[in-house]
């Protein structure tokens, strides 16, 4: 079972993962890191093409997740099982959809780095703190490692049984990423447990 996983095995719809999407590996391996934040000019470019796009409202696939990464510039590898993974320098963000019909996407990143076990109460106090204060990505300490250290999470879910316009899922992928990456630094600093 892959790490990021807390729902063990395929995603409902049944079949092979792989063709369930229509998308296979092949297709989708990005390498390297994801580029950079781009300066104010670029954003405002970039916002102006999303904005540009068709209002029309259909189910969320991972074709058009893949196609919404692939405008945010975000490099990604897909796994063949129905998920994606892009990573950073300190972190990974796996993006899928679950659900009986794969109607919510749901982006859950780990920092690469673990807590010792004896830090478990002092991990649970930062974790609380985070998500007192943060509305967005609601982070938890999962099960230890198999060398017995815990990894941190934050996970945000949207229900999207009613489908979406590719702009609302561009802007809900680029925000979640963002706040991944806001959410790992934070622990690195503020939070001070990494």
């Amino acid at each position: 079972m892959p790490w990021w996983s807390w729902r063990p095995g395929p995603a409902a719809g049944g079949g092979d993962p792989e063709t369930r999407t229509g998308i296979t590996v092949e297709e989708n391996v990005r390498v390297g890191p994801p580029t950079p934040r781009q300066p104010a000019d670029d954003v405002a470019a970039e916002r102006s093409v999303i904005t540009d796009m068709p209002a029309t409202v259909a189910p969320v696939t991972l074709s058009r997740v893949c196609e919404a990464l692939d405008l945010l510039d975000v490099r990604y590898l897909a796994d063949g099982d129905g998920n994606l993974l892009a990573m950073w320098e300190r972190h990974a963000v796996l993006v899928t959809l679950e659900g009986p019909e794969d109607e919510i996407l749901v982006m859950r990143a780990r920092p690469h780095a673990t807590v010792p076990p004896d830090w478990a109460d002092r991990a649970y106090r930062v974790v609380n703190e985070w998500n007192h204060t943060r509305r967005f990505c609601k982070a938890y300490i999962g099960d230890p490692t198999e060398r017995g250290q815990l990894p941190i999470y934050a996970e945000l879910q949207v229900p999207l049984g009613a489908g979406t316009h590719d702009a609302l899922l561009v802007e809900m992928l680029d925000c979640g990423a963002a706040v991944a990456t806001t959410f790992v630094d934070w622990l690195h600093d503020e939070g001070a447990l990494l």
